[in-house]
């Protein structure tokens, strides 16, 4: 008999990845959205959720998180279903390194904060749950990933954007690797702790590394420009978004990466996709990687 999924905010980044993954694995999969009514009958008969919900661009988290989260508590507990909680790194503040499980939490961003309440809530409410911590999201569908929709949006004129500095390492998750991590990791859920946090190592590099990548791959130069943090700055007071935007501005400048120690224990036989790969995924459909780029405007010197 096949394990059935119900994948809350399917339509998403996350949730889009997940169905894929669970559905190629032989998992049933549901569908489950805000508009779909109750998510306590919905989640009836399921043996796991994955929590693909998320405020929409920053709006109101203070509100709609523990909102989500009291929801699918409810549905948790009275479906029996263990719980996937895609995290991120709020969590870890400003202090760089290499973050794991047991690294102290002590966020200094509001969200920060906001993340460690809603996985406290898990853990006390004694539903079995799965927390999937990744860094930056490289979606290959290009959905509003960081990759796709900032830091690669300028590279058809030959141009990346950093929002911190160029040699500050950072952690990323190939989606796809991610949804196949969380299959893997409920095929196991019987073996593991009613509250886990799992990092997913995925890949860590720096705009640097992702700079000296394209250029080998697209034959040409490639010069890395700053975030107009100037704009969000004067935008900030009648533009939500761009406050929420100032408010993480530090884990730019937060060198990370997340230790591989406990996913590699758990899951051995892992294989995620290779790093040039995962990089490359962000380029826009037109430009091809190992094809050199046509420049009609001469040639864009490296800063």
């Amino acid at each position: 008999m096949s394990n059935t999924v119900l994948i809350l905010g399917a339509s998403g980044k996350i949730g889009s990845h997940a169905s894929d993954a669970f559905r190629a694995a032989g998992w049933t999969v549901r569908a489950y959205d805000r508009k779909s009514g109750n998510m306590t009958r919905a989640a009836d008969g399921a043996d796991v959720i994955v929590n693909g919900l998320n405020p929409p661009a920053y709006h109101d988290w203070q509100t709609i998180l523990p909102r989500i989260t009291a929801e699918v508590i409810a549905a948790a507990k009275a479906s029996g279903a263990a719980v996937i909680l895609p995290g991120n790194v709020y969590n870890f503040g400003d202090t760089p390194g290499t973050w794991s499980e047991t690294t102290p939490q002590r966020p200094v961003s509001r969200k920060g904060r906001l993340r460690v309440e809603a996985e406290q809530a898990y853990e006390a409410a004694g539903v079995q749950t799965i927390v999937l911590r990744a860094g930056n999201i490289i979606d290959p569908r290009h959905q509003g990933d960081v990759m796709s929709a900032l830091i690669m949006r300028g590279i058809t004129g030959g141009k990346l954007t950093t929002t911190g500095r160029a040699d500050v390492m950072q952690a990323y998750a190939y989606l796809p690797d991610l949804a196949r991590a969380m299959v893997a990791l409920a095929e196991i859920r019987a073996r593991l702790s009613r509250f886990e946090d799992v990092p997913f190592p995925g890949h860590a590099f720096t705009v640097t590394q992702l700079r000296d990548t394209l250029e080998t791959a697209l034959s040409r130069r490639v010069r890395i420009t700053g975030f107009p943090w100037w704009l969000m700055t004067l935008a900030a007071p009648f533009w939500e978004l761009a406050r929420e935007l100032r408010e993480m501005r530090y884990l730019w400048n937060t060198g990370h990466q997340l230790s591989g120690e406990k996913f590699r224990h758990l899951l051995p036989g892992f294989r995620p996709t290779p790093l040039r790969e995962a990089m490359l995924s962000g380029l826009p459909a037109d430009i091809h990687p190992d094809q050199p780029v046509a420049r009609s405007h001469g040639h864009v010197p490296a800063e």
